[in-house]
């Protein structure tokens, strides 16, 4: 078993780890949960030890692992406490706010001979997992043109925000689309940034559009706060072909109904958020079908840490991963004022 703790109650903690550490009951167990304020404004996991002081965590040798799943500015300090404390640590995305604290946090990691990762759950998303199908199908032929987009319609968090780094639309969503690019088309050759504020300098970054290119492939990644109909989730042309997935991932669309892992069509997309592969086959005929989608599960990443940490396992999300897509966070945030 791997014994786990958590640094933050808040909404991360609950929605988006819980929900798939506690799936993994053979597993992993929680003991755990520390926050500095003592609030409980989610349910309380049964069996589970809450916490205002971090010593239950730091001084607990069954702990082997600590969650850090706080604001994005509080990462590095708490991720090193915890590897000062001897303890593996998994940390919420944006893993740090600069490439020299990832290296830092790795390094120290690497000295101590403990494990320290971030927690990329997207790479899971069943949208990104059914586009790699279709790729790898070869149909499309040539790849000359990924599209990905990352919109919602939340003009009230701009308008009541203004400009810091780590509260930035880039850090706080890049770090999704950016991990997914990097962990399947690897380092790009060169990268355009079009980073903005589209209510005006000292505001909030609320629009990124940022191209990769390898070779003949150019990958754009695009989000913005103030997109009241949704582009496509994905959308990829190759020499033979397109194929276009309009749904995102549903996990989160279900964990905020308070759906959960287990039930029955957790995550699942119906017939009508299949994804439209259009192509012209080697013999030159016409082809237009639904592609059935791939299943995401974040719990994914717990399996990974699990096969890490305990059976020694190679760790799936690569440290020079995260530095190259924290280069880029900071690279592509310069711009803003």
């Amino acid at each position: 078993m791997l014994t786990i703790a958590y640094v933050g109650n808040g909404k991360s903690t609950n929605r988006y780890h819980l929900p798939f550490s506690k799936k993994l009951k053979d597993k992993i167990t929680i003991k755990t949960i520390y926050s500095p304020s003592g609030k409980k404004e989610w349910e309380k996991v049964e069996g589970v030890h809450y916490t205002t002081d971090i010593k239950d965590v730091y001084n607990d040798s069954d702990i082997q692992l600590v969650v850090i799943s706080t604001p994005g500015e509080t990462h590095f300090s708490l991720a090193k406490e915890a590897l000062e404390n001897g303890k593996n640590v998994l940390v919420e995305k944006p893993f740090t706010e600069t490439a020299e604290e990832a290296r830092t946090l790795f390094s120290m990691a690497e000295d101590k001979g403990l494990f320290v990762q971030c927690y990329q759950n997207r790479r899971y998303d069943s949208d990104f997992l059914t586009t790699q199908k279709v790729i790898e199908s070869g149909v499309l032929g040539d790849l000359l043109e990924v599209e990905m987009h990352y919109d919602y319609y939340r003009p009230e968090i701009p308008e009541n925000m203004n400009f810091s780094r780590e509260r930035s639309y880039l850090y706080g969503h890049g770090c999704h689309t950016l991990d997914q690019v990097i962990s399947y088309f690897g380092k790009p050759d060169q990268v355009h940034y079009d980073v903005r504020q589209l209510l005006g300098e000292g505001r909030m970054n609320d629009y990124f559009d940022l191209d990769l290119y390898y070779k003949q492939l150019k990958v754009s990644v695009k989000s913005s706060y103030f997109r009241l109909k949704e582009r496509p989730s994905f959308v990829v042309y190759g020499k033979k072909g397109v194929f276009v997935k309009h749904t995102k991932d549903r996990q989160e669309e279900h964990l905020k109904l308070y759906y959960m892992p287990g039930q029955e069509g957790f995550g699942i997309d119906l017939p009508e958020h299949y994804g439209l592969l259009t192509y012209i086959d080697d013999e030159g005929h016409y082809h237009e079908e639904k592609v059935v989608s791939e299943i995401g599960d974040y719990s994914q990443v717990y399996e990974d840490i699990y096969e890490t940490i305990v059976n020694g396992k190679d760790k799936v999300i690569k440290d020079s991963e995260t530095i190259l897509q924290i280069e880029m966070l900071e690279k592509g945030i310069q711009a803003i004022k």
